[in-house]
């Protein structure tokens, strides 16, 4: 496969991932997206509700879904840097192997 029609495949693989992030936001309404961070907020205060927290979020994303959408937007980035990181490093040693 020609280099071109490689970095047409990458983009449409990429498209394809953000699709599918975007797909249940858009289409499935009146869906709650609720998370681990808000369920932990319920279980503190039925605790111990004079309970105060340390400090307060800078940002604070407008509902859930929002929320649930950075959050696995955060996983992708996190694992496509671990991913490119992993085949550097492999095609370097594959690299250094042909050289010697």
């Amino acid at each position: 496969m020609n280099q071109s029609k490689q970095g047409i495949n990458n983009w449409l693989l990429v498209l394809a991932v953000f699709a599918l992030a975007f797909a249940p936001l858009v289409l499935v309404k009146n869906a709650e997206f609720g998370g681990a961070d808000d369920q932990a907020k319920t279980a503190i205060s039925e605790i111990q509700p004079e309970y105060q927290p340390w400090f307060q979020s800078i940002f604070e994303p407008p509902s859930g879904e929002v929320a649930s959408l950075f959050f696995s937007a955060q996983a992708a980035i996190g694992a496509g840097v671990i991913g490119y990181a992993i085949g550097l490093y492999k095609g370097r040693s594959q690299q250094q192997k042909h050289e010697e």
